[in-house]
């Protein structure tokens, strides 16, 4: 059961707000004054304090600074009553993950604590999860203990030690690639070749050369015989990203190989027998290319045979602490930092985004992140999209005819005098204003003639 301190120096909320919060299953202590909590708060652990703002002594402000530094994990809410929302704002300065107005209807209140529980549950399982991550465990290179997740990793046990054809789904960003790698691990072709095939990206001409090969003077440019990715996957696995954009004359050819295990290269008459393992994957709803007649039927079930469906980020969001942890590591240790801690503020706006892009989408936020953070990731590292209502900001003017390196030069030389000049030529004050080293700072001084 999760315990929670409820701090008001008026009698009344506290009667009401014990009564309301154990009904709806929670363990609720209550304190009148600051004081009074901080000595609660020695004595037990709790998940999340409700206070107010102002009351005798200690202010809600003074109390939430003790609170953090004494008790960092615990989540933080703060009652506020209307003519003091810039209070609400600093306490969320401190660590608040939210305010609430007085007075305020009770399933509001019930609504607002389980969201700030349920962050605390996110940011416990992260710091829980980061070592483990560190480690290496998990699926292979996959990250997830969600229900979807292990839905999925069942499937790839399942059907890693048979030869049937798999056709992976799901959304761009997924881990579709990811998958088919860990089948491929777990077969008996381990130590045989993984080759993998963008078919998106690739013309129809090039996509036939580079499947199947072609023989000297097959077109123009084809000075040599080259070898096809079938046939360099021989008794492996050959993976066909995005499989749903190959055209139909390319899957007559496919289907063949799929049913003969035999093929010509082009501009060759003679029949070369492979032993390939075949995973696809799309992002396409191929079921409905097959009744708009973009995609052979007879071919959509031969290579729907075991069927894996990717679930979206947004499904499966309670392996973002997980993924935040490994993501953050592997960018931190690319660049030999420690990995930054992540902050309670961005973690909300994390948990809070629906990852259009999925897991792709996040490591591109989190390789930003940690490239601008100093030692804690906040909101402000993170991309606009992630957070709603930011605004980009203006950079400063540059010269028209100034190339692109010229410019990001120009504008990092001017961003180094600008923190320098603000910390008054303390360069220390600056790396850190900066997010960077004092020895990083130093070297582009040293290179923009700043000394």
């Amino acid at each position: 059961m999760e315990r929670i301190l409820i701090v008001d120096d008026e009698k009344n909320y506290l009667v009401v707000l014990d009564a309301l919060l154990g009904e709806a299953g929670y363990d609720v202590l209550t304190a009148q004054n600051g004081a009074t909590a901080l000595s609660i708060l020695a004595e037990d652990e709790v998940d999340l304090m409700v206070t107010d703002m102002r009351m005798p002594g200690m202010s809600g402000l003074e109390l939430i600074g003790e609170l953090r530094a004494r008790h960092p994990d615990t989540q933080v809410i703060v009652m506020t009553a209307y003519g003091t929302v810039e209070n609400a704002v600093e306490a969320m300065k401190l660590g608040a993950v939210d305010y609430i107005m007085k007075p305020f209807e009770n399933q509001e209140l019930l609504l607002t604590v389980e969201k700030a529980l349920r962050m605390g549950r996110l940011l416990s399982q992260n710091r829980l999860l980061r070592e483990e991550v560190s480690r290496g465990h998990g699926f292979g290179q996959i990250v997830g203990q969600s229900k979807p997740m292990l839905t999925v990793f069942e499937l790839v046990e399942k059907v890693a030690a048979a030869k049937a054809t798999v056709l992976i789904t799901g959304e761009s960003g997924t881990g579709k690639e990811l998958i088919a790698r860990a089948i491929h691990a777990r077969s008996p072709r381990a130590e045989e070749p993984f080759v993998a095939v963008n078919c998106m990206a690739l013309t129809e001409t090039l996509l036939e050369s580079e499947l199947f090969g072609h023989e000297k003077g097959a077109f123009t440019g084809a000075v040599g015989r080259r070898k096809g990715r079938f046939e360099v996957a021989d008794k492996g696995t050959l993976f066909l990203d995005e499989v749903g954009e190959i055209a139909q004359s390319l899957q007559v050819k496919l289907l063949r190989v799929l049913q003969e295990r035999t093929f010509e290269r082009v501009g060759g008459s003679q029949p070369i027998s492979v032993d390939v393992r075949i995973v696809t994957a799309t992002n396409r709803d191929l079921a409905q290319d097959v009744s708009a007649g973009r995609f052979r039927e007879d071919l959509y079930y031969r290579l729907n045979v075991v069927r894996i469906d990717m679930p979206p980020l947004r499904q499966r969001k309670e392996d973002l602490p997980a993924l935040v942890a490994h993501f953050v590591r592997k960018y931190a240790d690319e660049t030999g930092r420690t990995a930054p801690e992540v902050s309670p503020e961005a973690m909300r706006l994390i948990y809070e985004h629906n990852w259009p892009g999925n897991v792709r989408e996040l490591e591109n936020a989190l390789e930003r992140a940690a490239i601008l953070c100093g030692e804690r990731i906040t909101p402000g590292d993170l991309p606009l999209e992630v957070r709603p209502g930011a605004e980009e900001p203006k950079a400063p003017g540059l010269p028209r005819d100034m190339g692109i390196t010229e410019a990001v030069e120009d504008l990092e030389r001017r961003m180094i005098l600008r923190a320098l000049k603000e910390a008054n030529g303390v360069a220390a004050h600056a790396a850190e204003a900066l997010g960077l080293t004092k020895s990083n700072l130093a070297y582009k001084m040293k290179k923009y003639g700043l000394g």
